[in-house]
């Protein structure tokens, strides 16, 4: 407990001295996001209730609190708001279907042991389970990468108001191709740095290649990690040019 409470202190003053009010709003903005994802499991808990519409919610919830609470109400927030939820909702149809077919919902038998103990007739639908553990990974990815591209096109709109829509879109995408390098790399390390033990483990078993591909716990979240990198990669046009439409839009009125 004394350890969590000395890196959250650190983390805030750090984030204060940086980023002063803003920093601080968006340390809270870590708990109230938080928030917002326990209740929806607790809400996934009731019967009959779908888990895809209340991540729905939930990823709406996550990005207004990202983008309006965080950096106000504005032109780029609202852009890179409406660009996150189009992609979430493109996205979430094929989410399901790969779930679904794929067969990595419900817990890989490298978990068998530790659940064993547990009833898993819970009354929840675990391809929907899977596909909201999916999109949940993916809208913070999302969100910044509207975000980063959004603030920067409004930037060159407020300085060249007499820029064109297709070159305010072209200047988007050169943006976003600069972040999508990085973020895909962000997303994949994370991955690895977070299952390293699994991977030692796997190789203590003396797994093969092909049983590590095809394990469900690694499958899963690979799938994840692709999901969030197309998400990614989806979010720069459509951020770009639902920016480009209402700057220019709003220039001319």
């Amino acid at each position: 407990m004394n350890t969590l409470f000395w890196l959250g202190t650190i983390l805030f003053i750090l984030m204060v001295l940086v980023g002063g009010k803003k920093g601080a709003r968006s340390f809270l903005a870590i708990f109230f996001n938080f928030g917002v994802l326990i209740l929806t499991i607790l809400i996934m808990l009731i019967p009959k209730a779908d888990p895809i519409i209340l991540t729905l919610i939930a990823s709406t919830l996550i990005s207004c609190i990202s983008l309006f609470y965080i950096n106000g109400v504005s032109t780029k927030t609202i852009t890179a708001f409406i660009s996150s939820i189009a992609t979430v909702v493109i996205l979430l149809f094929f989410i399901v279907i790969v779930t679904e077919n794929a067969m990595i919902q419900g817990f890989g038998e490298e978990e068998a042991e530790g659940i064993s103990a547990f009833s898993l007739y819970i009354g929840i639908d675990f391809v929907k389970i899977g596909a909201s553990v999916i999109i949940m990974s993916t809208i913070g990815a999302i969100t910044d990468t509207a975000i980063a591209i959004s603030s920067p096109m409004r930037e060159i709109f407020h300085h060249h108001p007499s820029i064109s829509r297709k070159d305010l879109f072209a200047f988007g995408l050169r943006m976003g191709r600069d972040l999508l390098g990085t973020s895909t790399n962000t997303l994949f390390f994370a991955f690895f740095g977070s299952y390293l033990a699994l991977l030692i483990w796997f190789k203590d078993l003396s797994y093969s290649i092909d049983q590590i591909v095809n394990s469900k716990i690694f499958s899963a979240e690979m799938i994840a990690i692709f999901f969030a990198g197309i998400g990614v990669a989806s979010t720069i046009p459509i951020t770009s040019w639902v920016t480009a439409y209402f700057l220019v839009k709003k220039g001319r009125k």
